[in-house]
C-alpha cells in the first residue's frame, strides 16, 4: 500500500457527530479530513469509518494459552491467535491482562507461566507479528503471597504500562454476600458446603496475611515506573477514597451506582465490561453498565473476555439508552480509554492522530468489521 492514500464515501465517526465525507492518510498518520487523494483511493461504500478501539482489560490472552485446565498452547501461537480475533475486531491497541498472584480458586501457580507470556509478547512485538499494538496489563491479586514479588519482576518489562488491585476476597467487592459467593463458586467448582467452608477460611487469612502489604509495595513501584493504576470491584465509597489516595486512574467494574459515583467525583475513569452491556446485565448479579451509562456515570468499556462486545456495544448503545448517540458510545472504546492510559496520540479521527480506524457496516443489528487500519497499514 501506498504511504499516501485516502478513503471516501465513509460515515466517518467523529467525536461529536457523523459526517459523510473522505479521511486522508499520510504515512502513519491522519493528515485530512473531506480531502481527495493524487494516490490510490478506497470507497467505504457508505460503511462506517470508526476510530481503532483501545482495549484496556481482556483476560483473552490466557484463554487462549490455558484452553484447558491441563493444557498449555505454545505462548507465540496463542498470543497470535489472541491478536488475530482482537484485530478483526476492530481492535488496534490491545493491554493483555496477565495475573500476578497464584490463583486460589483453581491452584493455578502463575509464576512460571507469567514468565512465558511475557516473554511472549516481548517477541511477538519486536518481531513483528502482530496486527494490534500489544501492552501489558497486570492484574495484581493482592490477597496471595507471591503477587509482590511476582510484580517486582515484571513490572518493569517495556510493554507493562498499567496495573491492577484487586481482592478477590469472599464478602466483599465483586461478591458482597456471602451467598453470592458461594452460588458463583460451587456452581464452577462443584466444591461441598464443607469445602467451601475451608476454603473461604483460607482466604480470609491470606487476605489478612498479605494484602495491604502488597498493596502498598504494587502501589510505589508503579509510581516509581510511571504506570497507570486501576482499582477493581469497588463497591463502596470508602473503596473509592482507598483508590484516591493511592493514586489510581482507572476504577475497573465497579458494582455499585455509589461506588461510581464516588469514583466519578474523585475524577477516576469508570471502567465498565462490554459483555455486561450486550448480555444486558452483570453476570454476578452487580450494577449494569447499562444502568451507569443511564445515570451518567460510565467513561470506558472493555471486552473483558469477548473481543467483540466491545465494537457490538458501541453500535448497540444508542439503541438500548436514550441520550447515547453513536459519536459517545464509540468514544468510551476508542478515545476515552486511549486517554486513560495516557495515549494521547490514538483514539479519535482527527488530523495529526494516528491512523488507526475500521471500516463498519451494519446489518440485522450486529455490527460487521470488513477491514481495519493501524498506523495507516490494513492488518485485518
Amino acid at each position: 500500500m501506498s504511504a499516501s492514500y485516502s478513503v471516501f464515501n465513509a460515515k466517518l465517526v467523529l467525536s461529536n457527530s457523523v459526517e459523510h465525507g473522505a479521511l486522508r492518510i499520510e504515512g502513519e498518520m491522519i493528515s485530512a479530513l473531506d480531502e481527495g487523494s493524487d494516490g490510490p483511493e478506497f470507497d467505504f461504500e457508505g460503511d462506517y469509518l470508526v476510530p481503532g478501539l483501545v482495549e484496556l482489560h481482556t483476560d483473552h490472552l490466557e484463554n487462549h494459552y490455558n484452553p484447558r485446565p491441563t493444557v498449555y498452547w505454545n505462548p507465540l501461537a496463542a498470543l497470535q491467535a489472541h491478536d488475530a480475533q482482537v484485530a478483526a475486531s476492530g481492535i488496534t491497541t490491545v493491554f493483555d491482562a496477565v495475573r500476578l498472584g497464584s490463583d486460589a480458586d483453581t491452584q493455578f501457580d502463575m509464576g512460571e507461566h507469567v514468565a512465558v507470556l511475557m516473554d511472549a509478547i516481548t517477541e511477538g512485538r519486536a518481531d513483528d507479528r502482530l496486527r494490534a499494538e500489544h501492552f501489558v496489563h497486570l492484574r495484581c491479586e493482592l490477597a496471595s503471597a507471591d503477587a509482590l514479588e511476582h510484580f517486582d519482576r515484571y513490572h518493569a518489562f517495556k510493554a507493562v504500562r498499567l496495573a491492577s488491585l484487586m481482592d478477590h476476597t469472599p464478602g466483599q467487592r465483586q461478591f458482597v454476600t456471602m451467598d453470592l459467593y458461594y452460588a458463583y463458586y460451587q456452581g464452577k467448582t462443584g466444591r461441598t458446603d464443607a469445602e467451601m467452608q475451608a476454603f473461604i477460611a483460607a482466604r480470609l487469612e491470606d487476605q489478612k496475611l498479605y494484602a495491604e502489604r502488597n498493596r502498598r509495595g504494587i502501589v510505589d513501584l508503579s509510581h516509581a515506573a510511571g504506570l497507570a493504576l486501576a482499582s477493581h470491584d469497588d463497591a463502596t465509597a470508602e473503596h473509592v477514597a482507598e483508590a484516591e489516595r493511592d493514586g489510581v486512574r482507572i476504577s475497573e467494574f465497579p458494582t455499585t451506582i455509589a461506588a461510581a459515583a464516588a469514583a466519578r467525583q474523585s475524577g477516576l475513569s469508570v471502567l465498565m465490561g462490554a459483555p455486561n452491556v450486550v448480555r444486558g446485565g452483570s453476570h454476578s448479579g452487580n450494577v449494569s453498565a447499562a444502568e451507569l451509562a443511564r445515570h451518567g456515570l460510565l467513561d470506558i468499556l472493555s471486552s473483558d473476555y469477548v473481543p467483540f462486545s466491545m465494537m457490538h456495544a458501541a453500535f448497540a448503545m444508542p439503541e438500548l439508552i436514550g441520550g447515547i448517540d453513536l459519536p459517545h458510545a464509540v468514544g468510551l472504546v476508542s478515545r476515552n480509554p486511549a486517554r486513560a492510559a495516557g495515549l494521547d496520540d490514538r483514539g479519535e479521527i482527527v488530523v495529526g492522530k494516528r491512523a488507526d480506524f475500521s471500516r463498519v457496516a451494519m446489518r440485522g443489528g450486529v455490527p460487521i468489521v470488513r477491514g481495519v487500519w493501524r498506523q495507516g497499514q490494513r492488518v485485518a
